[in-house]
Order: structure tokens, then C-alpha cells, then sequence
């Protein structure tokens, strides 16, 4: 039962998965007294199974513009500020909207990195610019391959759990959506101040290192501000439906229960 007083959750979901990865989550954090919400992205509020099958065209023309409207209107209609929990390119929305001061905290789990802490030597950029290359045609959606998924969502996990995961979670991406995080949209004021902040980074995600979400989090620079910083063991990127991801969700509450 919700408190009366009760803080509203927007759970943002990140590229290539579905909304519906938030489930257990939402559940969770019900049972701690807050009221949540996990909507999909724009042209996504189908199963992963149907969206992979679907032609789907508006998809492959999804920016990170649409996106970050899309969730300040969503925010707008609440009564008071959310706290925002996000993951992966739902963790850098996360820093964003804060920026926009719409959030009374954030939480970015995994979190894909603003440009402005690019230095070029990290990993990530390569291999987001080898699958989106600009030499490859946008017109068109983009779902991740299996051996992708296992190699930057699901390591660690066996086999059968890593199939599993694809076939309920893995959903078709914009390109044109992912290119944008060379964009100047995603650069972040660190100098600026703002409500709490906590990144979580993984021992075992392939695709965010852990050294780019500790770059993410030392950027801030505002001693005003409180700024928190995480990692968790034994964790991928795709945490969010590990069976340890509950370990996760308690150190986040503990987090909450203290700044909130």
C-alpha cells in the first residue's frame, strides 16, 4: 500500500530492451511505499516478440530530442517532482532531465556517458561506432545480434538465460538514436548544481567500464551537491534481470531512504 506521502518512481528504460524489464522492479520498490511508473519508449508498448516482427518505421526515426520530451511531459503531469532511475542510455536521460530540473533525485545505472567526458580512449565509443557507423544506412531499425547480446548485455549468464533474456527483453533500435551521443545534445553542465545524484557501475559489464562511469560521476564538480558512486559485484550490464539484481535495488533504496 502506498503511503500517503508516498515519492513517485519513473523507472526510464535504456536501448535495445524492452520497458518490460522493470517488472520485479517495480514491485520492489511498491513494497518500500512508492508509487511507479516504467513507461515504454514512443512505438514500443508491444511484447519484444512482436516488435522484432513488426515494421515499425517511426522507430528507426526516434531521436534523443523525442525521447527527452517524451519524459518531460510524462514528469509534468505529476503532481510533485519523481525520483528518476534509469539504465543504460536511460541513465544518461536520467542526467539530462535532471540538468532540466525535473527530478528530486537520480539514480543512472550503467550509465551511457555525456559527450563532454569523452577522451577518446574508451572502449565504448568503438564499439558503438562499429555497429552505428555513419557509413551505414539509418533509414531502417537496427536490433542487436544474439552474439551481441551475449557479449555486451548478458556475460556471465548461461546459455539458455542469455536466449531466454533475447527473446523477452531485445527490441529494435533507432541508429539514428544511438549516433546522438556524439551529439552536443548530451553534454552536461558538471559545474552546475543539482539535486542527488548515485551511479552504479558493474564488475562485469562489457559494455560501460567501469572506468567511464567513474569518469561519468567525477565530473561533477558542484560542492553543493551530493554525488554518489557505486560498484556493484558480480553484475553485467543487463542488471536489471540478473538474480542479483535485487542486491542492487536494496543498495539503491538505502540510497533513497537518506536523500529523500
Amino acid at each position: 500500500m502506498y503511503l500517503s506521502n508516498a515519492k513517485t518512481i519513473v523507472f526510464i528504460t535504456g536501448a535495445f530492451v524492452s520497458h518490460y524489464c522493470w517488472e520485479e522492479w517495480v514491485l520492489f520498490f511498491e513494497t518500500k511505499g512508492y508509487k511507479t511508473t516504467a513507461p515504454p519508449w514512443p512505438y514500443r508498448n508491444e511484447t519484444s516478440a512482436v516488435l522484432q516482427n513488426e515494421n515499425q518505421t517511426k522507430t528507426a526515426a526516434l531521436r534523443l530530442k523525442d525521447l527527452v520530451d517524451y519524459y518531460t511531459e510524462i514528469i509534468e503531469t505529476l503532481s510533485e517532482k519523481p525520483i528518476l532511475i534509469g539504465h543504460s542510455y536511460g541513465g544518461l536521460l536520467t542526467q539530462l532531465l535532471v540538468q532540466k530540473d525535473l527530478a528530486i533525485c537520480g539514480v543512472c545505472i550503467h550509465s551511457f556517458a555525456p559527450k563532454n567526458i569523452w577522451n577518446g580512449k574508451f572502449d565504448f565509443y568503438r564499439k558503438i561506432w562499429n555497429t552505428f557507423s555513419y557509413l551505414k544506412p539509418s533509414e531502417k531499425k537496427y536490433l542487436i545480434t544474439f552474439k551481441k547480446w551475449q557479449e555486451l548485455f548478458t556475460n556471465c549468464l548461461l546459455i539458455e538465460h542469455q536466449k531466454n533474456a533475447y527473446e523477452k527483453f531485445a527490441v529494435p533500435e533507432s541508429k539514428l538514436l544511438i549516433r546522438d551521443l556524439y551529439s552536443a545534445q548530451t553534454k552536461i553542465n558538471f559545474k552546475k548544481q543539482h539535486v542527488p545524484l548515485l551511479f552504479l557501475t558493474g564488475s562485469d559489464d562489457k559494455l560501460i567500464p567501469q572506468k567511464l562511469a567513474y569518469s561519468n560521476f567525477k565530473k561533477y564538480r558542484n560542492l553543493y551537491s551530493i554525488t554518489c558512486y557505486k560498484e556493484c559485484k558480480n553484475t553485467n550490464h543487463f542488471i536489471l534481470i540478473q538474480s542479483n539484481w535485487k542486491d542492487t535495488a536494496d543498495c539503491i533504496a538505502a540510497w533513497l531512504s537518506k536523500v529523500v
